[in-house]
């Protein structure tokens, strides 16, 4: 089996959906023999802020010297972006060879499910110190949760998706969070957190570490990143916006809490270094084009926040899946929008299309407008924002990854 045969194969495994449950895990890592009882984790839940959280602590335990790996998903322009190890994604051969023995198991499981499995036996078989492990979906009966003793969980920013699996209520979505939660590990929440969520959180393990607000100083904050004084230390991120700031501290109280030693310096170089395309990734700074996977509620408020200084400036090419909180997610951004122009993301068959975003769009802005496909999409907002004003592209991660090297291209 080569690279290109092993990704059709894992990808025909599409047709299974997202079924949650542990069953078809357990079984097919018990024929595996287990990698995932030989590893160390920081398991990491939440609606919003996992894939940067993720990659910062990725970041400062590479700059400490361990062998890190990193599951994290989706993938934005590389299906093994997936899993690295110090930054490295899993080389093609290893891919492919690791693809037929899971696949020689017989277990019949999900897309999800098979390259959990997979990314288990390859971060077994280099040795990894310790493994930064992103839930896909929920927590209590995600893939990921087959681990039995992190050395953290950390629950970050908690809001409205995937509702008709994960519940209706913030406390029925958290509760399903807070299902990777283990007796005698330690948690670290984000410290935004609705009360709602934080007392069920906090439910779940009495010794909840919350970041200290009290203790946070934002320096400064813009199109080149943060700086920001945290318990009396100086930071920075390249990571844009300040919600990245929340993340951050949220990430150090997970390096402090999970116990591997990791010096001050590390943890700053860490933060600092670590980079993760379509988080509010600046694309080109005259114009100024950004591009955002954000989809939902929350992740509009970070967008939002960083959008309003544009108000009335912004032209926006948005593209969304039709199961998420569209209309939720379309007042907090739109409303500082000169033009959109919707398209349809053709990569996933849960794609809202681009004429029925249009018909939600013109609900919050003036000038809607609907694009074939990306290209055309992309030219239309080089000639509605005149070359020069913001061009904002968001909705969904499967359209940023969809994009990004035409927005690169068009823009450099």
């Amino acid at each position: 089996m080569n690279y290109e045969e092993a990704l059709s194969y894992i990808h025909s495994l599409l047709v299974f959906g997202s079924q949650p449950g542990l069953e078809r895990i357990s079984e097919l890592l018990e024929k595996l023999g287990n990698p995932q009882n030989k590893l160390k984790f920081i398991h990491v839940a939440g609606t919003n802020g996992k894939g940067s959280t993720c990659t910062m602590l990725s970041s400062v335990y590479k700059q400490a010297g361990y062998k890190t790996g990193l599951y994290t998903s989706p993938y934005i322009v590389d299906f093994r972006e997936r899993m690295q190890i110090g930054g490295e994604y899993i080389p093609q051969d290893t891919l492919a060879r690791l693809t037929k023995r899971v696949k020689d198991t017989g277990v019949v499981v999900t897309e999800f499910e098979f390259i959990t499995a997979l990314a288990m036996l390859w971060f077994l078989e280099e040795n990894c110190d310790i493994v930064i492990l992103e839930v896909g979906l929920g927590g209590r009966f995600d893939a990921t949760n087959i681990i039995k003793a992190p050395l953290c969980s950390v629950i970050m920013k908690i809001d409205y998706d995937h509702t008709a699996i994960l519940g209706d209520t913030i406390e029925q979505i958290t509760a399903e969070k807070c299902g990777i939660i283990k007796d005698n590990a330690p948690t670290v929440s984000y410290p935004l957190q609705e009360p709602a969520a934080l007392n069920v959180i906090v439910e779940h393990n009495a010794h909840t570490v919350v970041p200290n607000l009290n203790n946070l100083e934002i320096v400064s904050s813009g199109i080149k990143g943060n700086s920001f004084i945290y318990n009396g230390a100086e930071y920075s991120t390249k990571l844009i916006g300040q919600h990245q700031v929340y993340n951050a501290i949220t990430a150090i109280e997970a390096v402090n809490a999970a116990g591997l030693k990791v010096s001050q310096a590390d943890i700053v170089t860490g933060i600092k270094n670590a980079q993760i395309p379509a988080r509010m990734e600046l694309i080109s700074e005259n114009p100024l084009v950004f591009l955002d996977g954000a989809h939902n509620p929350n992740g509009a408020e970070a967008i939002s926040a960083f959008m309003e200084k544009y108000s009335g400036k912004i032209t926006a090419v948005v593209g969304m899946m039709k199961d998420k909180n569209c209309d939720g997610f379309l007042a907090h951004v739109l409303k500082y929008c000169k033009n959109v122009i919707t398209v349809t993301v053709k990569e996933n068959p849960r794609t809202i299309s681009a004429e029925e975003l249009a018909s939600l769009c013109n609900q919050y802005c003036n000038d809607v407008c609907v694009a074939d496909d990306y290209s055309k999409a992309i030219e239309l907002a080089f000639f509605k924002s005149n070359g020069t004003e913001p061009v904002f592209v968001f909705g969904s991660l499967y359209l940023a990854g969809a994009i990004r090297e035409q927005l690169i291209s068009k823009y450099f």
